[in-house]
This record gives C-alpha cells, structure tokens and sequence, in this order.
C-alpha cells in the first residue's frame, strides 16, 4: 500500500460567481448531526439515548484583501430584497503544487448572510480584509 500523503492548506480556489477567486481564508466547511436525546417511558433505565437527528452545515466564511474599485461581495450580499436574495453554488478547490484539484467541495444553493468589512487601525500595516459569509443548503465533497 502506497504511503499516503499530506497537502498544503494554503494552496486554494473558490469560484463563486464573481471575477475575484483569490482568497486569504476560507473556513466553515463543516457538517455535523444533532444528537436528540431521548427516552422510552417503559425503559427500566433511568437515563437517555442518544440518537442522529438533523444533518446540519455551518456557514462558510470567505475572507479576501479589498481591492479599491471592487465591490463584488457588497453588491452580492445588497440582492437580498423581501426575502429573496441571489443564490449561486459555490465551489472549493484544495490545489497540490501542480495546482491540481486535491479535493473539492460545493457549496448548494449559496447565499450571503453577512458582510465583514475591514477592521480599520492606525499604525497597522496588514492589508485591509473583507470578509462574506454564506448560509447553504448543503456541502458536498466531490470527487
């Protein structure tokens, strides 16, 4: 059996639907199960069972310098009107050295719940960041 080997994190691409796809940050690609607890009333035990109940998707946080003139991630987050607000899939791409996709993830029916603008400080000489933070429908890891 071949030894397996280990991967960069810092090597990455997201396509989202805008012109930018360099990204300082991604994180929140998370699923996780609620766990219920639950017990029978004829059970002899005195103590609960654990069960699976909703799967469930934290939200995906994409984090990038502001470029001056590009507004892609305001405009994104500004399409939500009434309670209907534009929706797109969003892919993750974890890249090798030879920028060959390692593993991918998909981001179902994304939306931007929150927008983070630069923490703004004197005598910092960081760039500036912003940040969009999207609610989905669902991750799913591809192959």
């Amino acid at each position: 059996m071949a030894p397996l080997k280990t991967i960069n994190r810092y090597h990455f691409l997201a396509e989202w639907g805008g012109n930018r796809v360099e990204f300082t940050e991604i994180s929140g690609l998370e699923i996780y199960i609620d766990v219920v607890n639950m017990r029978n009333g004829s059970s002899p035990e005195n103590s609960e069972l654990k069960i699976p109940g909703l799967t469930k998707f934290a939200d995906v946080v994409l984090k990038r310098n502001i470029v001056q003139g590009d507004q892609q991630f305001y405009d994104w987050i500004r399409t939500n009107s009434f309670g209907n607000v534009e929706r797109r899939d969003v892919t993750i791409r974890l890249l090798d050295y030879q920028h060959q996709p390692v593993m991918t993830w998909r981001l179902r029916n994304a939306f931007p719940s929150r927008y983070i603008g630069p923490v703004l400080m004197s005598g910092d000489s960081h760039l500036a960041t912003e940040s969009l933070v999207l609610s989905h429908d669902g991750l799913d890891l591809m192959k």
